[in-house]
């Protein structure tokens, strides 16, 4: 029999979606599974990017610009530069997802055997898309204990070789809910001139930055112009996961000359799904203060429940929907499939992401996970009274 590719066997799998069989079997046994373990909001999709496809009279769907509709990627720089990140359509890619924008934004800056330095824990897809361009994560370690700060910048000059091409970061931060300051931006902008680097940034969550803390996009930073790529996506701002439009943005033409062949070689992002997203510019800002709202309300109580159980420990976040939360287990991987196989509470338990997935030094993120609290707070209620009483029976508790 045919052998599967090296490529294929070193695809990490992803800790998000990885016990979903489990997930499934408890559901089946007539379990609730409270699903804590993916960033995917109960919140509704804005009215007005229902009523787009419901509208929608086209006669075919046809394949859009491969660098994505234009009168979108207008309406978008229009946004953006009301947010004072000045840029034009031109510097605007379209993708299919943020996803397909850190593919191409790699795929475009950095050659197979490159290094990409990356605060960790980072959202677990990252290494996946490395592996795919064949990029090395050389990862610089921060701490629950000061709720995942920036490492300090001799951390990062410590891992700096002739192969770093780039540095990146996701602000607020997927898993950790950290939110990178003005200045320690720019320190990174000082390291990445010095050292004639890229600077990626995952700027998906910028909306949802709490406690009358101000998002800082790397767009805004001075001097460094052509280093930087944004990215950004549509999922998490107007909760339409499913719609699949994301955005490469940068003033840098020779990236956006290079990732627009990667964007005609998969002919085009999704028609439907930009017409909902230019739909969604239009959403009234009543929608985001009351989606803010509640995400704070949901935080507040989760963060000061999950406090309250013993050993357990869990920093505020100060942006997205995530928590990375220390648990007093042998082994969050066991844990969290344990937690779907052969537990429940009142015929209920949670789903957990655990931890481990979202490190790349092996075995750090042992005893954490990261929980998103993206469901309502009476299911969140009844998630973290599974959590409690599970860890009192857990056989593998510390």
């Amino acid at each position: 029999m045919p052998k599967i590719s090296q490529r294929g066997l070193k695809m990490p799998a992803s800790p998000i979606r990885k016990l979903v069989p489990f997930a499934e079997a408890a559901k089946k046994r007539g379990i609730k599974v409270y699903h804590l373990n993916i960033g995917q909001p109960d919140i509704k999709t804005p009215e007005v990017a229902i009523d787009a496809v419901r509208r929608y009279d086209g006669k075919v769907i046809e394949y859009s610009h491969s660098a994505g509709n234009e009168t979108y990627r207008k309406a978008l720089a229009a946004n953006y530069c009301r947010q004072g990140i000045e840029v034009d359509h031109n510097q605007i890619l379209i993708t299919t997802g943020g996803s397909e924008a850190i593919l191409f934004a790699m795929f475009s800056c950095m050659n197979p055997g490159d290094e990409i330095i990356i605060p960790e824990p980072f959202y677990t897809n990252y290494n996946a898309f490395a592996q795919t361009a064949g990029v090395i994560v050389i990862p610089i370690t921060s701490n629950i204990k000061d709720g995942f700060a920036l490492p300090a910048i001799s951390e990062f000059e410590k891992s700096i070789t002739k192969n770093t091409k780039a540095i990146m970061v996701c602000n607020p931060n997927n898993p950790t809910g950290y939110l990178y300051s003005k200045d320690e931006l720019q320190q990174l902008r000082d390291l990445v001139l010095k050292h004639d680097l890229y600077l990626f940034a995952d700027e998906v969550y910028r909306e949802f930055s709490y406690d009358g803390a101000e998002h800082f996009s790397v767009m805004k930073l001075g001097g460094i112009d052509q280093n930087v790529v944004m990215i950004d996506s549509v999922s998490k701002r107007y909760s339409e996961c499913g719609v699949r439009i994301g955005a490469l943005i940068t003033r840098n033409q020779d990236i956006l000359s290079s990732a627009l062949k990667y964007g005609q070689a998969r002919l085009s992002p999704p028609s439907l799904g930009q017409i909902v997203a230019e739909a969604s510019l239009q959403t009234p800002e009543i929608y985001f203060t009351e989606v803010y709202d509640e995400y704070i309300a949901r935080r507040n109580f989760v963060i000061e429940e999950l406090n309250m159980i013993p050993g357990v420990f869990a920093p505020k976040p100060k942006g997205a929907f995530y928590a990375i939360v220390s648990l007093p287990v042998d082994d969050s991987d066991k844990f969290c499939q344990w937690l779907l196989e052969d537990f429940n509470y009142e015929n209920q338990t949670v789903m957990l992401a655990p931890a481990s997935g979202f490190y790349a030094t092996p075995g750090l993120g042992k005893t954490e996970v990261r929980i998103a609290y993206v469901l309502k707070i009476d299911d969140l209620r009844n998630a973290v009274k599974c959590l409690a009483e599970a860890l009192k029976v857990y056989p593998g508790r510390v």
